[in-house]
């Protein structure tokens, strides 16, 4: 199969060993994003208090849970002190897409400045995990 080896198969793919680090920054990022994610769920109206109010409810409660399932796989993941590959992709580039969506939508001014809060707290995880990543070793 073209291309096997780096997705599929152990070339290419380095693993990230499950160290007390890398277990803790998963559990962090967990309860951050089920939090996060569950609120709109749980009141509206609380999280409208402090985000701004929304023209488009179903869209964040769509985010909302599909934060809460990353939460959730990172959870798994870090009870079982295996995080894949792929699981830390999805973590670390989910903190991404999100900071870059919280930065440039408050820059449009579409968005309320208190999601440059979200933007610092999903920097630091994507710095986390890429400090985490180049401190694993080399395989």
């Amino acid at each position: 199969m073209p291309g096997g080896e780096l997705l599929g198969g152990k070339k290419g793919v380095r693993t990230m060993p499950p160290t007390d680090e890398v277990i803790r920054l998963a559990r962090l990022q967990a309860i951050f994003y089920i939090v996060t994610g569950v609120w709109p769920f749980v009141s509206m109206r609380s999280f409208e208090a402090v985000t701004g109010p929304k023209v488009d409810r179903w869209l964040v409660k769509t985010v909302g849970a599909l934060v809460a399932v990353i939460g959730c796989a990172l959870a798994f993941g870090s009870r079982r002190q295996q995080l894949a590959p792929e699981l830390v992709l999805v973590a670390a580039g989910s903190a991404a897409a999100l900071a870059t969506i919280d930065t440039v939508y408050v820059a449009r001014r579409r968005i309320s400045a208190v999601y440059l809060l979200d933007a610092a707290a999903e920097i630091a995880l994507v710095a986390a995990w890429g400090r985490c990543w180049w401190r694993s070793p080399r395989r």
